[in-house]
């Protein structure tokens, strides 16, 4: 067990060649572009992998990262450094369209429902998609649905599996869902409520590096990757979408954030109402 020695921010210097190295380390690894600007961002959060180590300098801390054969810290590193904003419901309109247009046409083409949520965060996202289905689609229906729910960070996917939200998590849920597909934590901490089991096993979580080889063969009839491609360069967002259409059916869907758009040059996919897209 790593021993926690005291280390003050105070007496830590994030100098501009640790900040670089580090963002050649996030870049390399995830696809994550750290921009000018994020310093003292990245000195809070890493002091904290810092303190856990013992280690009190960013040099030595880089080359304690680079030298580990475990790549434990490394994923440590680029946890604490990554950003998990997220919501049930997020985005709402999404899922209108979902419910509204798309599963019809999913139902009716095929008795299989393949959607994957990539960069799920602590799980609000795909069990959103996992609620929706329950709510839309009869309990026969439902034999042959998997939502595939992948991020990076080993942390958020454990808040995930373990499914468990706090009622402040929960204040977008519409009228009468809470009670319908959570049940109260006993003696869980501030009132939690944990996702049902009809839902959960819809939703098949997994580790994934988008920036690595995906061992999913698809089709899926539509991917949601929302407010992820805000953190990657121009290049790297075209080779993500490339990859994304590879993996969608015949008229797949790809979701993106609102505050997202496929480049101009992308051919690949057709506009079909903001942050919404369809393979061509």
């Amino acid at each position: 067990m790593a021993i926690e020695l005291p280390v003050s921010d105070h007496h830590i210097e994030l100098d501009e060649a640790s900040f670089e190295r580090i963002a050649g380390i996030l870049y390399k690894k995830s696809g994550i572009t750290l921009n000018a600007g994020k310093h003292e961002l990245v000195k809070s959060r890493l002091v904290k992998r810092m303190r856990a180590t013992g280690i009190q300098r960013f040099d030595e801390y880089l080359a304690f990262v680079e030298k580990d054969s475990t790549g434990r810290e490394l994923r440590e590193m680029i946890d604490v450094l990554t950003t998990n904003k997220t919501s049930f419901f997020r985005e709402a309109q999404h899922f209108d369209f979902l419910r509204e247009t798309l599963l019809p046409k999913m139902r009716k083409s095929s008795n299989k429902i393949r959607i994957w949520s990539a960069g799920c965060s602590t799980g609000e996202e795909p069990y959103t998609l996992g609620i929706l289905l329950r709510e839309e689609i009869p309990e026969a229906g439902l034999t042959d649905v998997k939502i595939l729910a992948t991020d990076l960070s080993d942390r958020v996917l454990a808040a995930a599996r373990k499914a468990e939200y706090t009622p402040d998590k929960l204040d977008d849920l519409p009228p009468g869902i809470l009670k319908k597909y959570f049940k109260p934590v006993e003696d869980g901490e501030h009132g939690a409520w944990r996702v049902n089991d009809s839902v959960r096993k819809l939703v098949s979580l997994a580790r994934l590096n988008l920036m690595e080889q995906w061992s999913m063969k698809g089709p899926f009839q539509a991917i949601f990757c929302r407010n992820v491609m805000i953190y990657f360069d121009k290049p790297t967002q075209e080779r993500l979408i490339h990859r994304f259409g590879e993996l969608l059916g015949r008229d797949g869907h790809l979701f993106v954030g609102h505050s997202e758009s496929l480049m101009a040059s992308c051919n690949e996919f057709a506009y079909v109402r903001p942050a919404v897209y369809v393979k061509r």
